[in-house]
């Protein structure tokens, strides 16, 4: 089997060869490392590829496996997305103010991951501190999606995405904080879940917006999604936000029926700004569903129209209070030629941030200034509310919620850069989700007309990851077959 075969196939799947002795760890990971050598210059994935630290854990995993101490993911190569710390490895954030930034620590999710043996390829590009939708506004370079490489491969997780998709990483860790882990894996063609807020610790996780940002798995399966979210997800004491509940195990999920349960379908979402293509692709799953014994149920989620508005006063409000801490004293960039204190502050963050971050941490610290306090932040925390009152009135008529992804499948690089408004209606059937701490899961559904991949999400209600998982795998066991992602 050469390389790119080996690697097509699931997490589970490479986890009976690995235990029969089929192959090794070692093999699999230099098979991974070649693939990232002979695709990554074309897609540009990688910020950071640790060579040396994935063969010395792979042979580590061996070790493992040779004892009897197989875990699920000991011996599987995964790529992390830059945003989480990782001891001893380059942690930027995609960002010139932490482009040399070794962590002395990692984040729970890599801690426990690296507990289980995974071995770690390395860092994956994102859009810079995770503000974006496109992966364009990296500052490094941007990626691209690997099926079509003029085309965007979503945002902020667009390099975890891009990687899975391309198979130079088996799986990888993406952070969600308005879509960013179910838009690029909608239009990657991947599994991506945001699992509920508190589901998964967010220690580690450098900060962008932390009453909205959420770990979660990206893979080519919902089996391999649940696998990993069994692995990372749990209360921890470091993080005050965890929520106390044990998981259930999610993989038991992943084979039941949902034959009597019932979908609902917001009339909000199925609005006329949907691409043709992302409307053929979900009213053709909801047709599927039906048909397979699923009742479905139009429901009503009055208040989406100001979710987008609301999340853009929150989101960069947090942003501006946790990116206070990048002042080039304690770490990351620092300017080299200022005349005092305050003169390194401003230089230092205006040579340090990207155009985007900047714009970002200007709303956020005018809708928190003295007087504008009320009018902005407080109003639209209210608006939150009102949001997660809907989704809490519409669960009372339905199991699940079945929605579009995104208004459309992958734009063009460059297409959006110029107008960040019309960037931010990326994320308006992904942001309402985040500001009520709810639970979703991209799974692919078809491709469009110009073969790009589309993704329709499963909503699910407080702490309800497992009916998410449920619902995502009978959906793509009918589904069948997806297609192959065709770089070479």
């Amino acid at each position: 089997m050469d390389d790119a075969g080996l690697l097509r196939l699931s997490c589970l799947e490479l986890r009976a060869l690995l235990d029969k002795g089929e192959i090794t760890s070692f093999e699999l990971t230099n098979a991974c490392l070649r693939r990232i050598e002979e695709v990554d210059k074309k897609v540009n994935a990688y910020i950071t590829v640790d060579r040396d630290g994935a063969l010395m854990g792979s042979k580590k995993a061996d070790e493992m496996i040779r004892k009897g101490e197989s875990r699920p993911f000991t011996g599987i190569p995964i790529g992390l997305k830059d945003v989480l710390c990782t001891k001893g490895l380059r942690t930027t954030c995609a960002s010139k103010i932490l482009k040399d930034f070794i962590p002395p620590y990692d984040a729970t999710v890599v801690e426990r991951l690296r507990a289980e043996g995974a071995v770690i390829l390395g860092k994956l590009n994102m859009d810079e501190f995770a503000m974006g939708s496109s992966t364009e506004n990296s500052a490094f370079f941007p990626t691209k999606n690997p099926w079509n490489l003029d085309c965007i491969p979503g945002g902020s997780s667009g390099g975890s995405a891009a990687s899975v998709a391309s198979l130079t990483s088996c799986a990888s860790l993406g952070s969600d904080t308005g879509g960013s882990i179910r838009q690029p894996a909608s239009h990657c063609g991947i599994v991506g879940m945001k699992p509920a807020y508190g589901r998964v610790s967010r220690f580690g996780l450098v900060a962008f917006a932390s009453s909205l940002d959420q770990i979660g798995p990206m893979t080519k399966t919902v089996k391999d999604c649940a696998l990993m979210l069994n692995s990372i997800a749990g209360s921890d004491i470091r993080d005050s936000t965890s929520h106390p509940s044990p998981c259930p195990d999610f993989l038991d999920y992943t084979d039941r029926d949902i034959k009597g349960m019932t979908i609902g379908v917001p009339l909000e979402y199925m609005s006329e700004g949907l691409h043709n293509d992302v409307k053929e692709a979900v009213e053709g799953a909801i047709s599927k569903l039906e048909d397979a014994g699923a009742v479905i149920k139009e429901i009503t989620l009055p208040h989406t129209e100001y979710a987008v508005s609301a999340y853009y006063i929150i989101a960069p409000s947090e942003a501006s209070s946790n990116l206070m801490r990048y002042d080039g004293v304690k770490y990351g960039f620092r300017a080299g030629d200022y005349d005092d204190l305050m003169d390194m502050y401003i230089k230092t963050r205006s040579m340090g941030f990207g155009q985007e971050v900047k714009r970002r941490i200007m709303l956020g610290t005018f809708s928190l200034a003295s007087g504008y306090y009320d009018a902005y932040y407080k109003k639209a925390s209210q608006v939150r509310g009102i949001i997660a009152e809907d989704f809490q009135k519409a669960f009372n008529e339905c199991d699940i919620i079945l929605a579009p992804v995104a208004p459309t499948p992958a734009f063009r690089l460059g297409e959006k850069t110029d107008d960040p408004l019309e960037m931010y209606l990326s994320d308006i059937f992904t942001i309402p989700v985040n500001l009520a701490g709810l639970p979703a899961i991209s799974v692919p559904c078809a491709l469009s007309s110009s073969g790009l991949p589309i993704g329709i999400q499963f909503i699910g209600p407080q702490m309800g990851d497992h009916l998410c998982i449920q619902f995502a795998s009978f959906y793509e066991r009918l589904r069948g077959n997806f297609g192959e992602c065709p770089i070479s």
